[in-house]
């Protein structure tokens, strides 16, 4: 493969004209395509294989006009103080604030009368009003959640209080100051990593290009493919970070060369040729993390994955032609000062090698404490609950919150979130199901059954005792759906929201399999051994499983939830646990493979395994370590969104960089290696006869490579067989 990838980046060079041109050709094409698609409709939401949207998919063809799946609004009205809302001239305005709301939008499919409804509080000063759509809550349109706010805001001028809820007000959280002050940041983490502009600033346009050309084609599909909002906000996010990367290892690898003596076509060709493969590799395990994402069964999570997986493969693919066509019109200036005016022994000694040698001297401790404080941190996860964020998570300064706090003060907490029970059947049998339901402690209200025209389905309203989040309203689902006949189906949102964090919770062990397993294989054909692709598995479960950890201290038990802004504590959301194993693998085999490749490389060359290890973190600590802020300031950025379930998922995200990358790969990965010293690199001959021979180490590019044994300060090891080799300092 290094040979292959050595002749793509020079014909790359040499024809740097005609492969810029492509590029800038194909982002024109892609962001004409989106900007004359037409406007993209949210995408569907659906849980094939779940009892709440078998139940959906029955009210679909025997109650239509019921809009089960329509998304919903609470207009909630308080009366003024020492009044009732039941008086005349209260009643009065209700009834004009729903005139108001019938006449707002032509989504709008019913509005429910309070008075009719019973939907009044026992002490008579509060009612709610429910609206319901015949769109779910990703096509409500801003015209009609302005008609929804302004049917309130007229209320509050006759004296009462409103506050409004439910998923129709729910928008799309829109790209802020979180991506701006990462790419702020990875600018001058990556100024001062090359301490030059122009090699600083060329991962950031690659990386913008290629995230460019994705967005713009997921947009220009969005309507054929039915692809949502959320789609290309995570295909940004990874490509974003994927993209940095690459170009980070190609441009320090080529500078790396340059300081060797070798210019121009010949530096590209041998940079790419060596971090491109690694590039390659570290590019499929990504893709292979967010493709598997389709193992969950459900449809728009596996296009969110494909989506995200197919702006990865651009970034291969830039980082393999369009760098070193930028790299031949940079010339010199992307080298900056030039390190080969100093003293090579001072060029070697740099933090990366003092920090190998440290944990070479030292490798049970560095291996004890890194596992140790990992496990500690990862206590916490197994506390997890699965959930997802409704209105009583949003910051309280908000009117959902302010809805969600009334409804469950005047009404119960239930009220937030009611459950539909569905009976297919007839009247009789609806009868019997509601005397059934009577029996089921945990449920507050339930209401008669309503049937159909045909009188063979209906609609039971079950009001929970306890808010819709909690583990006693999941029991109460399931209690009834024990209790009932296969006849009888529970859905809504709280149901919904349940089978969703069930179907998550049990598609992540198949999943952890599907990605580590093939994972695995492909790290045995790059690093040609056993031990090193199952010592990556390991240390990526330690990090993920400890920053899972971290989340459920700071978001469901609270710990420093003030310092994170944190203003109520819950269930994590569902998809998190999945969603981080997919980035975070991606991104930690990133790091893996880039540091390791180097080790290995120089261990193919003549290099001791002790000697190869230094050598590796001379040439990737500095890298990996800039690639890993970059990535942390990214995640971290969005830690500020007022949006919990996007503060969740940026400290989650960006505390498991951490882990992964300065715990597990800077420690635990070179104790490891340390202490196995040779059989780090073992493999059966006979698997060894199996697996392709790709040299991604470059040993067929050159044959005059110098192993440092003799010549660096550094190769001063001490090869003894014994699992305590030291180096000797």
């Amino acid at each position: 493969m290094a040979a292959y990838l050595d002749r793509l980046a020079r014909l790359a060079f040499r024809r740097r004209r005609i492969v810029v041109f492509l590029w800038l050709a194909l982002l024109a094409l892609v962001g004409l395509g989106a900007a004359t698609a037409s406007t993209a409709t949210s995408s569907s939401f659906s849980l094939p294989g779940t009892e709440s949207q078998r139940a959906l998919d029955l009210l679909e063809r025997r109650m239509p006009d019921s809009h089960a799946d329509g998304a919903t609004a609470r207009v909630v009205l308080r009366a003024p103080a020492d009044t009732q809302i039941t008086a005349r001239a209260q009643q009065s305005a209700v009834q004009e604030v729903i005139e108001d709301l019938r006449a707002g939008s032509a989504q709008v499919a019913s509005v429910a009368d309070p008075y009719e409804t019973g939907a009044v509080s026992k002490d008579g000063s509060t009612a709610f009003v429910t609206v319901t759509y015949d769109a779910t809550a990703p096509q409500i349109t801003d015209a009609t959640r302005e008609a929804l706010n302004e049917a309130g805001a007229r209320a509050e001028h006759d004296g009462m209080r409103v506050e409004i809820g439910g998923d129709a007000l729910a928008v799309a959280p829109e790209p802020g100051a979180g991506e701006i002050i990462g790419v702020v940041i990875a600018g001058v983490v990556l100024a001062i990593t090359f301490g030059s502009l122009a090699a600083a600033g060329l991962p950031l346009m690659t990386a913008i290009v290629g995230v460019g050309i994705g967005i713009s084609t997921i947009t220009a599909l969005s309507n054929v493919l039915d692809l949502g909002s959320t789609t290309s906000t995570l295909a940004m996010m990874i490509g974003l970070a994927v993209g940095i990367d690459y170009a980070l290892f190609i441009v320090s690898r080529y500078r790396a060369e340059t300081a060797e003596g070798k210019e121009g076509e010949e530096a590209v060709g041998h940079a790419v040729g060596t971090a491109g493969s690694a590039v390659v590799f570290a590019g499929l395990t990504v893709v292979i993390a967010l493709a598997g994402l389709s193992v969950v069964g459900i449809p728009g999570l596996t296009k969110m994955g494909l989506a995200a997986a197919g702006t990865v493969l651009i970034a291969v693919l830039i980082a393999l032609t369009l760098i070193p066509a930028l790299l031949g019109f940079a010339g010199k200036r992307i080298t900056g000062r030039k390190k080969s005016d100093r003293p090579r022994a001072r060029r070697e000694r740099n933090g990366g090698t003092r920090w190998a040698r440290f944990v070479l001297r030292r490798p049970r401790h560095v291996l004890l404490l890194g596992v140790l404080g990992l496990g500690a941190l990862a206590l916490p996860a197994s506390s997890l609950e699965l959930g997802l964020p409704d209105d009583g998570a949003q910051p309280a300064s908000t009117t959902q919150r302010k809805a969600y706090d009334l409804l469950s003060d005047r009404f119960g907490p239930g009220v937030n979130g009611p459950l539909l029970v569905v009976v297919d059947g007839d009247r009789t049998a609806a009868d019997q199901t509601a005397t059934a339901l009577k029996k089921i402690p945990g449920a507050a209200v339930i209401t008669a059954p309503t049937a159909n025209a045909a009188g063979d389905t209906s609609v039971i309203t079950v009001v929970p005792a306890h808010r819709p989040s909690s583990e006693s309203t999941e029991h109460l689902v399931q209690e009834i759906r024990r209790e009932t006949g296969h006849d009888v189906l529970v859905t809504g949102t709280t149901a919904l929201n349940i089978d969703f964090s069930q179907k998550m919770n049990s598609a992540l062990v198949p999943y952890l399999a599907l990605v580590v397993g093939l994972a695995f294989i492909l790290l045995m054909i790059v690093f040609r051994s056993v031990l090193v692709p199952l010592k990556a598995a390991l240390g990526f479960l330690l990090s993920v499983t400890a920053a899972l950890g971290a989340v459920v201290a700071v978001f469901q038990w609270g710990w420093l939830g003030s310092l994170f802004g944190v203003e109520q504590t819950g269930p994590i959301v569902s998809m998190m646990p999945i969603f981080m194993v997919g980035v975070v693998f991606g991104l930690a085999m990133d790091y893996e493979v880039f540091l390791v490749t180097r080790m290995r490389e120089a261990y193919v060359h003549g290099e001791q395994p002790h000697t190869a290890i230094v050598t590796g973190f001379r040439h990737g600590a500095r890298v990996v370590t800039a690639a890993a802020v970059i990535m942390i300031a990214v995640f971290a950025g969005f830690i500020g969104s007022g949006e919990p379930m996007i503060k969740m998922i940026g400290f989650g995200l960006a505390i498991a960089v951490f882990f992964d990358a300065f715990v597990v790969r800077m420690a635990i990965v070179p104790a490891v290696l340390a202490l196995l010293g040779q059989k780090a690199w073992w493999l059966p001959r006979r698997l060894d006869a199996l697996l392709p021979d790709i040299d991604i180490e470059g040993a067929k590019l050159s044959s005059s490579f110098a192993p440092l044994t003799s010549s660096s300060p550094d190769a001063t090891v001490d090869e003894r067989p014994e699992a305590d080799q030291r180096v000797a300092l």
